[in-house]
This record gives C-alpha cells, structure tokens and sequence, in this order.
C-alpha cells in the first residue's frame, strides 16, 4: 500500500511538471533547423520536430522561427521575448439560421458601419459593388488596387482594398481583404473567405457555425 501511494505521489508530480503552462519565453539564437530559447529561465536548445517544456520547434531560419505553444503556431523573431499565462482560448460561435430563399444572410460591420452580409463560402474575398462602398465611406478608387472580378456578365472592373474591420455579432477580425467591383453587382455584401477562412466554418441542417477561437 506504502509502495502504491509513492508511485502515485511521484506520477501526480510528473504530470503537474508536464502541464504546467509556459510564461516566458524569449528567443536568444536562430540557425536553420535549430533555435535557442530562454524558457521560464531555462536555457533550451531544440531541432526541428523537438520539443521542450511544451514549446515544440516547427521550422527556423536565421531570420525567424515558428513555434507551437499550447497547440497554437507563431512566428518569432530574434530577441523577441512572450510573457503570457496560456489561458485557454475562448472560444466564439456565431450561429447563422437560412432564410425562406435558401441563404445564410446576417447583420454585422464593415470599418464600424453596419451592414447585412450574404454569407458566402464560396466567395474568395469580402466583396461588395461600388455603390455600397461609397455608402461606407471606403476610397477604393484612392487607396485601393484596380484588379478585375468575374460576375454573371463576365469580367467587371475591380479594386482590392484593405478593410479595418469587419465584425459579424461577436467575431471580430482586422485588416481584411476586400474587394469592389464596378457598378450594383453584388446586389449584397458577401461575406466571403478571407473573413470566414480565419474562422472554423459548419453546417449542420438549416444553420451555419462560425467558430473563432481567440
């Protein structure tokens, strides 16, 4: 009985030492396929695929790494050092029900202005016709670049843009492409991937999730 509480005293300690969440790191030297870092003051060598303390190396150069951090990948640079406790993520749904004509149509916001998107996943962009950005307030013209858009009457004229914001209920996410295009068309702001591609996207039946973890 002795020896089972020993193994379970020493196990219990394993474990806490495995989870114990990462505070500080600060990344001290850079090489192909190898990084040193400063863990929670832990001087840590690791390769490509190693891992340590719960920080595991996806790839280095001599200009940047990419490390995995409680499930989640960034890029650091020399110098840079993190403090933060890892909480868990929170994590965000918002849910869309289809309407009578068969799309997924929801109130959201373009650079603080409201507006109603069609939910599109098979819409490349956040894309809306020239008229509805010059309600918003957009200089597409000005500070965008003229590209083209294919439409249900060919090739239309079009500009990029970089839009600020754009929200939909609680998610909220910055500096999004765009797109407009010459004239009415669309008839509706779609909500297309480079905003829903940052998101994990389901459909269930009548209704789309739009999950963020933040």
């Amino acid at each position: 009985m002795k020896l089972f509480y020993i193994f379970l005293t020493v196990y219990l300690l394993l474990f806490s030492q495995q989870t114990k969440a990462v505070e500080k790191i600060e990344v001290q030297a850079l090489m192909p396929g190898m990084v040193v870092l400063l863990i929670d003051g832990n001087r840590i060598t690791l390769k490509t695929g190693g891992h340590s303390q719960g920080v595991k190396l996806i790839s280095s150069t001599t200009q940047t790494a990419v490390l995995e951090v409680d499930g989640e990948q960034k890029s650091y640079q020399m110098g840079t050092t993190v403090s933060t406790s890892f909480r868990p993520r929170e994590v965000i749904t918002e849910r869309v029900i289809i309407d009578n004509y068969g799309m997924f149509r929801s109130f959201g916001s373009i650079n603080g202005h409201s507006v109603k998107f069609l939910v599109d996943t098979g819409a490349s962009t956040v894309a809306m016709s020239a008229k509805d950005a010059r309600s918003l307030g957009i200089q597409y013209q000005l500070e965008g670049t003229p590209t083209q858009a294919s439409t249900a009457s060919g090739l239309a004229k079009a500009w990029s843009v970089q839009l600020k914001t754009v929200r939909l209920g609680q998610l909220l996410e910055h500096n999004v492409r765009g797109m407009v295009v010459d004239g009415d068309y669309p008839r509706q702001i779609l909500l297309g991937m480079t905003f829903l591609n940052r998101m994990k996207v389901e459909k269930d039946g009548n209704t789309m999730s739009i999950i963020s973890e933040k």
